[in-house]
């Protein structure tokens, strides 16, 4: 590279787009200010290779050790079928979220916010990756060998088959995976990891963008499974630029308060399974431990006998979640009352108070309501709006719900509840938890098997549900 030019260039944190000169806004995803100054090299005129940002063109492409042309298209009935080759990270709710296991040869991201539990939950993987017999190698670029040590030994210890290593230096670390040829490795984190082509600092849109690059191409190429750490910003997207997410197969977030003792793992790209699940964990002084009924324990600490307070069910994926719906009505003291929301989306909310007070002229404009999904979980699925309306009669009207109950359905404009899916296995998993009643909406109510115990309450409207709610 001796001779090569140097200038600047600017880039965006969030798309990556290139611009010789700044602007305010990103012209490729109308960002605003995004674009950050970074350096980038010319190669000399005559090489063939024109202008190359960051690692030269034999360490960033994937036709190594041949001529490109000599690479040729295929059909797709030339290619053989076949399902991807898995295995078990040892959490089942981290299997889940990935859609059965880790897919070899794949690039797995994981954002959260410091200190939520990403280090720990890829330490305990590693070590039961190792225990049952698949090499890997774990690689800190945050953390010395004795704090790792200090951190393993809190969790139970790790297996003398599993390898660490503190390197920050990309060329150095693709030599010893080149190398060892481990099945699995974990990068913590990848906005310290830099490679010494590119000529800014770690953490740059440069260096994460061509870091992830590489190691893109030794997952495909070796067949090794990537377990790479990214930080977050304050809005909460993975620090870097966007087109990292596009680069890798799976991103994974971890959610919830780093105070509290539950985590909530989610799934937001996976090229080989749903997006639909999540996984539900607890932080413990021995480190994370899965929760194998969220229900039970969302619902741990139900007031019992309160006004206000009412059981609904949502779906995550395939997995029914109950969760507790509590809502507080008070006479406002200002002209405009106030709206509050906590777990759901606050419109959704607005635009219910306003269907209860057209359809059953109740006169929530009078009123501040409070609402929040207990547990601290976060959704947004149209099946929680039954359960947010009678929270808000039971609060109002100051009238306790049976304890033994559940409701969810969706509510249109018209107040008429409408059908939402696997209503059957909803039902079910309200049976198991020891409830009752249940109601739902009439269009979805037909064809359900009921389980033993369980009394089915089909409604149209929600002028019904008004009408239940008096008779309690």
């Amino acid at each position: 590279m001796a001779g090569n030019k140097r200038k600047t260039a600017f880039f965006c944190q969030e798309c990556g787009y290139e611009s010789a000169k700044w602007a305010g806004q990103c012209p490729a995803c109308k960002a605003w200010n995004t674009m950050v100054e970074e350096p980038v090299r010319i190669s000399p005129a005559g090489t063939g290779t024109g202008a190359k940002r960051g690692l030269s063109a034999a360490s960033s492409g994937f036709a190594l050790g041949g001529s490109n042309h000599s690479i040729k298209p295929v059909s797709l009935s030339s290619i053989e079928e076949g399902e991807e080759t898995r295995f078990s990270t040892g959490f089942g709710e981290l299997d889940r979220v990935l859609g059965g296991g880790a897919v070899a040869g794949s690039l797995v991201l994981v954002g959260g916010d410091p200190g939520i539990g990403k280090s720990t939950i890829l330490l305990q993987t590693s070590c039961y990756m190792a225990r049952s017999g698949i090499k890997i190698l774990y690689i800190s670029g945050e953390e010395s060998l004795r704090q790792i040590k200090l951190r393993a030994s809190r969790i139970g210890g790790a297996p003398d088959d599993l390898r660490f290593l503190c390197e920050t230096n990309l060329e150095i670390i693709t030599d010893i995976v080149a190398r060892d040829k481990p099945q699995a490795v974990v990068i913590d984190s990848i906005q310290t990891m830099y490679s010494d082509e590119v000529a800014s600092a770690p953490g740059s849109v440069s260096q994460v963008r061509e870091t992830t690059a590489v190691l893109l191409r030794l997952a495909k190429e070796m067949g090794i499974t990537f377990f790479i750490v990214g930080h977050v910003t304050k809005e909460g997207t993975v620090a870097g630029p966007r087109v990292l997410e596009h680069m890798v197969d799976t991103v994974l977030y971890f959610e919830g308060d780093r105070y509290a003792s539950y985590r909530i793992l989610r799934g937001v790209k996976n090229r080989f399974g749903s997006t639909n699940e999540i996984g539900i964990f607890e932080m413990r002084k021995e480190g994370l431990v899965e929760v194998l009924n969220p229900s039970e324990y969302m619902l741990s600490g139900r007031p019992l006998g309160a006004s206000g307070s009412v059981v609904t069910c949502s779906m995550e994926g395939t997995r029914p979640v109950l969760t507790e719906v509590q809502a507080l009505i008070v006479p406002t003291s200002f002209g405009h009352p106030r709206r509050q929301s906590t777990g759901t989306d606050a419109n959704r909310v607005s635009v219910l108070m306003a269907v209860l007070e057209k359809r059953l002229n109740i006169p929530l404009s009078q009123y501040d309501a409070y609402i929040n999904l207990a547990g601290g979980i976060r959704q947004t699925e149209p099946a929680l709006d039954l359960g947010i309306v009678l929270a808000i009669l039971s609060g109002f009207r100051n009238i306790a719900v049976p304890d033994d109950l559940i409701v969810f359905g969706e509510v249109g404009l018209s107040g008429e509840v409408r059908s939402v899916s696997m209503a059957e296995n909803r039902v079910q998993e309200a049976a198991k938890l020891g409830f009752h009643s249940c109601i739902l909406p009439a269009s979805g109510a037909k064809g359900i098997k009921v389980p033993d115990g369980m009394k089915l309450i089909p409604i149209r409207g929600i002028g019904q549900l008004s009408e239940y709610l008096a008779e309690c």
